[in-house]
C-alpha cells in the first residue's frame, strides 16, 4: 500500500480516525484500466469531495452544541471522529485532484464550481423553507444526512462490486477509494443521529429528509455529468467509446455502480429508516483485514 497509516482514536468513538498520507506522484494519468472514460468518471466524483466534505463537517459542527445532544457524550465522541475522518478524506482527495491537475485536467475549476453549487443551493433552500420554519441549520444538516446516505451507498458498491475493484488497476488509487469506502460506512449513521437528535422523528423531519435526498440526487446527477463531460471534452475524448465505457460502468444492469445502488438508496424512504439497518459489519471487517486496518 502506497501510503503511511497512523490510526488514532483520541475521541474514543466506535470507529477510528486513520491519518493517511497517499503518494499520488506515480499514479498513471488513466489509472482505471487505462480507460479515459472510467478515469474521468472517478475524477469527476473526486472533484465533488473537498468542498462537499467541508460542508458536511460544518453542518454537523454548527449544531453539535444544541441542547438536545450537547450532553450525549457517546454521540459527541462519534461527531469528533466523523469530523476527523471527513477531514482526512478532504486531504487525500485534494492530493489526488492535484495529481490529475498536473496531467492537465482542470479539476481546480471543478472544485470551485462544487463550492459555488453548494453555497447557492443551501441559501436558496433556506430562503424557500423560511416561511415553513425551516432554518439554515436544518437545510444544511438534512442535506448532509441525505448525501451521507449517498456516499455510504456508493461506498458499499466499491466494497462489494468485484467488477469495479478489478478495473482499479493502480494500487494507490484502489486503496484510496477502498479506504474512503470503509470509513463512509463506519460513520454512515453519525449525521443521521445528529439530525434525529436535534430535529426529531416526526412527519416534518421525514418529509424534510426524503425531499432533501431527491433534490440532492438530482443536483448531484447533473453536476457530476457536467464535470464528466467537461473533463472528456477538454481531453478531446468526448466520443462514442468513452460514453459507452461509462454507460457500462455506471448503468449496466448486472454490474453498474449506479444501478447497483438502487435498493439501498430507496431504503432511505422507509418510515423509521436508520442507516444501521443496512448491515455492513462483516463487509467492513473483511476489508479492514485485507487492507491491514
Amino acid at each position: 500500500m502506497n501510503a503511511k497509516v497512523n490510526i488514532t482514536n483520541r475521541a474514543g468513538a466506535s470507529f477510528p480516525v486513520r491519518r493517511m498520507n497517499f503518494d499520488f506522484n506515480n499514479v498513471p494519468e488513466y489509472w482505471m484500466k487505462s480507460s479515459v472514460g472510467l478515469t474521468h468518471f472517478m475524477t469527476a466524483l473526486s472533484a465533488l469531495f473537498p468542498a462537499g466534505e467541508k460542508f458536511f463537517i460544518d453542518s454537523v459542527r454548527v449544531v453539535r452544541n444544541h441542547p438536545a445532544i450537547k450532553e450525549n457524550q457517546e454521540l459527541q465522541k462519534e461527531i469528533s471522529a466523523f469530523i476527523g475522518q471527513e477531514a482526512m478524506h478532504t486531504q487525500e482527495h485534494v492530493g489526488f485532484n492535484a495529481a490529475a491537475q498536473r496531467y492537465g485536467h482542470d479539476v481546480d475549476t471543478l472544485d470551485k464550481h462544487t463550492d459555488t453549487v453548494i453555497q447557492t443551493a443551501r441559501k436558496v433552500f433556506a430562503l424557500v423553507g423560511k416561511p415553513f420554519g425551516i432554518t439554515q441549520e436544518m437545510v444544511d444538516l438534512t442535506a448532509t444526512t441525505a448525501l451521507e446516505h449517498f456516499t455510504a451507498t456508493i461506498a458499499s458498491q466499491l466494497l462489494t462490486n468485484q467488477n469495479i475493484q478489478e478495473l482499479m488497476q493502480d494500487e494507490t488509487m484502489k486503496t484510496m477509494w477502498l479506504w474512503h469506502a470503509i470509513e463512509e460506512n463506519e460513520h454512515k449513521a453519525v449525521a443521521y443521529n445528529v439530525f434525529e437528535g436535534v430535529f426529531g422523528k416526526g412527519l416534518k423531519s421525514y418529509l424534510l429528509r426524503t425531499s432533501s435526498l431527491v433534490v440532492a440526487m438530482i443536483t448531484l446527477f447533473f453536476v457530476h455529468k457536467y464535470f464528466l463531460l467537461r473533463l472528456l471534452r477538454q481531453d478531446q475524448q468526448l466520443n462514442f467509446d468513452s460514453i459507452k465505457s461509462i454507460y457500462e460502468y455506471a448503468y449496466s444492469p448486472s454490474k453498474g455502480i449506479i444501478t447497483g445502488m438502487g435498493k439501498e438508496m430507496l431504503a432511505y424512504f422507509k418510515p423509521g429508516f436508520h442507516p444501521n439497518d443496512l448491515d455492513s459489519v462483516n463487509l467492513l471487517a473483511t476489508w479492514k483485514a485485507k487492507l491491514g486496518f
